[in-house]
Order: C-alpha cells, then sequence, then structure tokens
C-alpha cells in the first residue's frame, strides 16, 4: 500500500536527521542492524536477540559458571579497586548501587566473550585486525584497547549504557561474533552473548535469560544517565572532576 505524502515527508525529515534519533537509541523492539553513520560519529552494527546473563564483581563459583569474579581478565584486583562485592539481591541494593558501599568503578559494566591481550604481555594475532578502534589507540604490547570500551543496550523500550569491563560468558576468544556479528559460538545457558551487571539488569529490568540487542558506541554518543556519575574508570567523572578544578575566568 502506498504511504500518504504527508508520511513520505515524515520519513525524509527522519532520514536527514539520524543522529538524535541513533544516539538515545532506537525506542523499538527489533532494530535495522545497519544504521547510517551521520558526520564524525560512527555508528556499529547491532547485535540483534542476544541472550543475556547478569553476572556482579565478587561473584563466587557456581558449577553453572566456574569462574570467579573477584579478579577480570584485565584487572587482577577487580573486586578490591570496585570497593567491594557488588551484591545482586535487590533487598542489598539501593537504587542501581549496593547499600553496603558506593562503588569506586562505573556499576554499569558488562562482559562480552573477547579478550584482546593474552598473558598481559602482548595482542591476539587478530586484534589489530578485528577490532575497528584498535590503530586509533596504536597500543603498546598487552595494552587492552577493549577495556572500558561503550555499549548500548537495548531491549523493548529500555535503553542503557554501560561499559566492557570484563570478558565473558564462558569464552574469551569469540571476536566473529564480537566484531563480525556472526552467532555467540557459546552455547551454555541459552547461547549467552553478554553479561551485565545488577546495575544494567535493574535499569532494564531485566531477568537472566531474555534477549537483548547491543553494539558498540563511541563516547560522544552516550546521553546522560546513571551511568555517567561514578567510576575513576568513567571518563565522564573525570570530565567533571577537571572542570570542577578548573578556576573560572
Amino acid at each position: 500500500m502506498n504511504s500518504t505524502p504527508f508520511v513520505q515527508i515524515l520519513l525524509a525529515i527522519l532520514a536527514c536527521c539520524p543522529l538524535a534519533a541513533q544516539v538515545q537509541g532506537p525506542r523499538i523492539t527489533v532494530p535495522s542492524r545497519h544504521a547510517p553513520a551521520p558526520t564524525g560519529n560512527r555508528l556499529y552494527d547491532w547485535h540483534l536477540g542476544v541472550t543475556a546473563t547478569i553476572f556482579w564483581v565478587g561473584e563466587t563459583p557456581t558449577p553453572r559458571n566456574p569462574t570467579p569474579n573477584n579478579k577480570s581478565s584485565w584487572d587482577t584486583r577487580w573486586q578490591q579497586n570496585y570497593g567491594g562485592f557488588d551484591n545482586p539481591n535487590p533487598a542489598a541494593r539501593r537504587g542501581y548501587l549496593p547499600k553496603a558501599f558506593t562503588p569506586k568503578l562505573n556499576p554499569f559494566y558488562i562482559a562480552l566473550p573477547y579478550n584482546d591481550v593474552k598473558n598481559h604481555r602482548e595482542h591476539k594475532p587478530e586484534a589489530a585486525s578485528v577490532i575497528p578502534w584498535f590503530r586509533h589507540y596504536n597500543p603498546r604490547p598487552g595494552q587492552t584497547v577493549c577495556r572500558g570500551r561503550w555499549v548500548q543496550i537495548v531491549r523493548n523500550d529500555k535503553v542503557c549504557y554501560a561499559q566492557w569491563e570484563d570478558c565473558g560468558p564462558f569464552v574469551t576468544d569469540d571476536w566473529e561474533y564480537v566484531f563480525k556479528n556472526k552467532k555467540p559460538k557459546n552455547h551454555k545457558n541459552g547461547g549467552a552473548g553478554i553479561d551485565v551487571s545488577p546495575a544494567v539488569r535493574d535499569f532494564m529490568n531485566l531477568k537472566s535469560g531474555q534477549k537483548v540487542h547491543w553494539r558498540f558506541v563511541e563516547m560522544s554518543q552516550v546521553p546522560p544517565g546513571p551511568w555517567r556519575h561514578l567510576g575513576d574508570n568513567n571518563p565522564f567523572v573525570s570530565i567533571e572532576a577537571r572542570r570542577a578544578h578548573t578556576p573560572r575566568r
């Protein structure tokens, strides 16, 4: 059926102004996999219908998840640097934070199943060619360019932003999924392809095992929200701190 002239005009206006809609995130069930890239801001492809599971700093090993989370793939003192145990029990949380302490790192964090370095001394051989932003940073051997990267997560009408702070679920070499949009090679827990923190869970009203869409975003595309308020690893906190200490002229 042909659209009306009004609809045609509206679609033309939206096509000319993609940035505002893309920065805030698509408030639809299934976003377009290939979003148009506005000038000066790269937009990455969506990973659609990915099973999400919940994990947290300080999580102890279980038969279904044998890896302890007192350390991450990039931080051997992750729990200590975070400030403590990020208790996922809703009764032990206030807002998006644990009641027991204020985290020293961003509580909005995720894990994806790829680690770009091995033994903290060198990069994996494919890293330079598969990570889109690798050459921009020109890192020294063993210096990760994945840690701290921002992602946008969407489920129905919920849009959340978080930083990549660990590797998983279960595997750490799945670059074909993380950067090339293949299905996750992991088959456990419903083929989970992203772990999200309790803060992300609570913001999105998400249950472990539900499907989400996610993609990488540039820092300039991260809108205001609770994900920008806390953390020594959070670049938005660093910017505000510098502003607060800059003398006014």
